[in-house]
């Protein structure tokens, strides 16, 4: 009987500490960064978890799914899933309309983990 209680409360205590730091759904990120149009200069001024829309440039691949962006203020890292790269068909250069949520750390710059990416023409 007591293997059974622990076994459920150690269940317990993982459920509901994973979805406390599962953070916001991306329906939640898309909807508060259509109210936050912002550019790269003004990303430094928000706090963390913070949902924006930039529009910009992909003007490098720095390793993995991180990729350099740039826009007229500023340069910053964009986290894109490869299958969210896959499925726009995106590459080096092409100009972007991406959303998604400022990722602040303590010992690295800040960066965009983006939910949702579009190209765009120029």
């Amino acid at each position: 009987m007591r293997k059974l209680i622990f076994s459920t409360s150690v269940v317990a205590t993982v459920v509901l500490s994973s979805s406390a730091f599962a953070g916001k759904d991306d329906h939640l990120i898309v909807q508060e960064a259509a109210k936050n149009v912002v550019n790269v200069q003004q990303i430094t001024k928000l706090k963390d978890e913070t949902g924006v829309t930039l529009t910009g440039q992909i003007t490098k691949h720095i390793k993995s799914d991180h990729y350099e962006f740039k826009d007229t203020t500023g340069v910053i890292s964009l986290e894109i899933d490869d299958d969210l790269w896959r499925a726009v068909g995106l590459k080096v250069g092409d100009h972007v309309r991406a959303v998604g949520e400022v990722d602040t750390h303590r010992y690295k710059p800040t960066d965009i983990e983006v939910v949702k990416i579009e190209k765009i023409q120029h």
